[in-house]
């Protein structure tokens, strides 16, 4: 813990972070996975930095080098992303020529605060053998990235040389010129101190060996050059006539052209071998990223955006991009490029359009992939392909889902009414003047109630479809809870034994459309009557908690599960019910859509004791600030304008825009005054 702490002084000290730009607004933790077992240790390490903020994210990524020892362990990859998604975190993988460089590069791009890396696992002889490990050039490329380093059980673990890959990258191959430029001389310097006879084997191998090191560390090139240059020292030092390339025996001459071949060859060998590997752990690599891409899209709601997600970090490209007839459906972009419209993201440094479909365009802009990488984009281009495609079919298949549930529900719903409708008007024509007054009547009334509830289910339909069209009409205004719900109470037909009402009375008024809510109220009502046990009673309360106002229906029914509650608002759902004799199932989506579009909020809960409580939230009527002159004429008789008693001319009209429930139960309403608990 105090290496961690001096590190990090030194890191800021040397950064000069309190100049540098501004951090983000909230911790965000980047934890380098290596593949190794320590790897629990950073990430529990990262969370717990991560929550000392409010808001702090965990991300832990995993960079695979061309240049790394082996291939990272697969098993602890896995524990350790399936440990991130515990701690609340995500799980990234990319792609880099340069350990250190592509994570400090990938840090800069997610705009990453905190850096946690793990302590080197190599020996004391590796690092002096090797130079600094990926901890040290970390800190020296961080920046304004506070950089953790973390001791773990695993650290200095390794002992003896550490294993040289054969990855042919340009620091690799520089590498190994600057080897064979070093201990050439040396190796000559202490060959020529020691020699102390005309054979030439031992020098001929120690040379050998040279180029065999410099061909594990830079490849053919460099090690081709070691072995033409230790030829030439072989004849200028060890071969007689000495300190002259002549060679006076045509047997020397074969034998230094004999080295100069192997060494050819080996090296030759060596590089193939290396470039073998390469290309393997390449593939491991991508299998490795398909493998996450799959589960991601498996595990994801998006998949679509996971996909391109994934393109843009594994490649760790500037922007990547999906449109479809010039329309973006799906976008990534670096959080350190800013795009200005109209032009590309900061860093791209080239774009690459690939074809997904016929009309659906994938548009990657940064670095261009590298043949492998184009191989990979094929794949997830197909990927890519066949997603959206899973996602028009599904769509398709919801649509028919919603046509097969609305032709089911209206073949019944309309038909009922309609044929009574039609048996009412064909008895009375048929019957004539023989049918008695009564018997008119009865007809009568069945015709104008089956034409009402045919109405009522034209107008349900029209108006989900135009919610979801978005052109539901709507008229806010102040709405007092009394004017909507003693009308809905009457409308849902409810008995005074059947309601338990709890008003507030100092509940103000609400910003609604009082056609809206009415309506809303009604189906919730309705709905709570019919699940209800019998014998118990439906609560409706009315309360004001801060700047809205709740209105509460509760039954003591089977209620609904909490799985199962977003099913609920979906039109033509009836969960379960295939009765066929409780209407559409559009009355809870119709609830829902009506309060939020008139700016509230419906959502179930589970009532105590058993039973779903419905709550519709609407905000409340915002104060509006007197004028002085409304204050003084509060205190002047006849103020108001309308003169000393009030009757004056200008007296305004009564507002008859609010439905009149004066005469509705005017008994109720005084009960209602006196007391707030009791049973309508």
């Amino acid at each position: 813990m105090t290496g961690t702490v001096t590190i990090m002084a030194t890191v800021r000290v040397a950064t000069g972070l309190l100049g540098g730009p501004e951090m983000t607004t909230h911790e965000r933790v980047v934890v380098s996975l290596s593949g190794g077992s320590e790897g629990e240790v950073l990430l529990r390490r990262g969370a717990r930095v991560a929550s000392r903020s409010e808001g702090g994210e965990l991300i832990a990524v995993h960079v695979t080098s061309q240049d790394a020892a082996g291939g990272p362990g697969a098993a602890s990859l896995s524990s350790q992303r399936i440990l991130t998604e515990r701690l609340g975190g995500s799980y990234r993988q990319i792609v880099g020529e340069d350990v250190p460089t592509a994570l400090v590069d990938f840090a800069r791009s997610v705009s990453a605060s905190q850096l946690v890396i793990g302590v080197s696992r190599r020996s004391r002889l590796s690092r002096l053998v090797t130079g600094p490990g990926v901890g040290a050039t970390v800190i020296r490329h961080a920046g304004d990235i506070d950089v953790h380093i973390v001791n773990h059980t695993a650290a200095g673990g390794r002992s003896g040389l550490p294993r040289v890959s054969g990855a042919l990258t340009r620091q690799r191959r520089i590498a190994g010129l600057l080897t064979a430029l070093v201990a050439w001389p040396l190796l000559t310097w202490l060959l020529v101190s020691l020699h102390s006879g005309p054979s030439t084997t031992v020098n001929a191998l120690s040379f050998q060996l040279l180029v065999v090191v410099v061909a594990l560390i830079g490849g053919i090139w460099p090690a081709v050059c070691t072995a033409v240059v230790s030829g030439l020292t072989l004849d200028y030092f060890f071969i007689a006539p000495l300190h002259t390339v002549a060679i006076d025996h045509p047997s020397n001459v074969v034998s230094v052209l004999l080295y100069v071949a192997i060494a050819a060859l080996v090296s030759v060998i060596v590089d193939h071998a290396a470039h073998r590997t390469r290309q393997a752990r390449r593939s491991a690599v991508e299998s490795e990223i398909l493998q996450y891409v799959s589960g991601s899209v498996l595990r994801g709601q998006d998949a679509v955006q996971a996909l391109v997600d994934q393109t843009r970090e594994a490649f760790a490209l500037a922007r990547a991009r999906l449109t479809r007839d010039g329309v973006v459906i799906a976008t990534s972009l670096a959080e350190g490029a800013h795009t200005p419209s109209g032009t590309a993201p900061a860093g791209a440094r080239g774009r690459l359009v690939l074809p997904v479909d016929e009309h659906t365009r994938l548009e990657l802009e940064g670095t261009p992939p590298d043949a492998a990488g184009q191989r990979l984009l094929a794949v997830i281009i197909v990927q890519l392909a066949a997603v959206l495609e899973h996602d028009e079919l599904r769509e398709a298949a919801a649509s028919d889902k919603v046509r097969t549930a609305l032709l089911a529900a209206v073949s019944h719903d309309l038909r009922r009414p309609l044929a009574s409708a039609t048996a009412a008007v064909s008895g009375l024509r048929a019957a004539g003047a023989s049918l008695s007054e009564a018997d008119r009547d009865e007809l009568i009334a069945t015709a104008d109630q089956s034409l009402g509830a045919l109405t009522g289910l034209v107008t349900d339909l029209l108006d989900v479809s135009r919610m979801q069209a978005g052109v539901l009409a709507v008229a806010i205004s102040p709405t007092e809870p009394g004017d909507v719900i003693l009308p809905a109470l009457e409308e849902s037909g409810a008995g005074p034994e059947e309601i338990l009402l709890d008003i507030d009375p100092a509940a103000p008024a609400m910003m609604a459309d009082p056609v809206l809510l009415r309506r809303a109220l009604v189906n919730l009502l309705t709905n709570a009557l019919r699940h209800r046990p019998a014998g118990t009673t439906v609560g409706l309360s009315v309360s004001c908690p801060g700047d809205a106002v709740q209105i509460r229906i509760a039954d003591h029914g089977p209620g609904v599960p909490a799985q199962r509650r977003d099913e609920m608002f979906v039109a033509f759902q009836r969960l379960g019910d295939t009765d066929n004799t409780t209407g559409l199932g559009l009355g809870l989506a119709l609830s829902k859509g009506f309060v939020e579009g008139m700016g509230g909020t419906l959502t179930p809960e589970d009532t105590p004791g058993g039973g779903l409580t419905m709550t519709i939230s609407l905000p409340r009527e915002p104060d509006e600030p007197r004028s002085e002159d409304e204050d003084r004429g509060r205190d002047i008789p006849g103020g108001d304008g309308s003169g000393g008693d009030g009757s004056g001319a200008d007296a305004p009209e009564p507002d008859t825009s609010r439905p009149d429930t004066s005469g509705l139960e005017p008994a109720r309403r005084r009960d209602h005054g006196r007391d707030h608990s009791h049973r309508r």
